[in-house]
């Protein structure tokens, strides 16, 4: 039996002004900057805006990935990232990143769950 623990997933979801969880392409900047920041490394990702302009970002890294998904006309938003620890522990990288999206998203945690691997 292994005593490694691969990391920690945070799934939340929150309430964000309509302007926030329209804007795919200030979420791409943002998460650019997170990623550079904390020492992340982006490996793929997909924006898709729908046409009432919510929108979907899948950031694929090399510790493993991040995720929003925005629903502006019920003022939501669901946002999930998981690091793996392969390297180093990476529990603070994942609270952070996720302060840091209430933060930029200008949030109001609803739910969060957070689930060691």
């Amino acid at each position: 039996m292994s005593s490694y623990t691969p990391g920690l997933h945070v799934l939340a979801t929150f309430t964000a002004p309509v302007q926030h969880l329209t804007n795919a392409t200030a979420c791409q900047s943002f998460f650019n900057e997170q990623i550079r920041a904390l020492q992340l490394t982006k490996v793929g990702e997909v924006y898709h805006t729908f046409p009432n302009g919510s929108f979907t970002a899948v950031v694929g890294l090399t510790e493993s990935h991040l995720s929003v998904h925005t629903w502006p006309e019920y003022g939501l938003a669901t946002f999930d990232v998981f690091l793996s620890n392969f390297q180093r522990d990476n529990s603070a990288t994942v609270r952070q990143l996720y302060a840091e999206t209430l933060r930029f998203f200008e949030g109001i945690e609803q739910t969060k769950t957070e689930v060691s691997r």
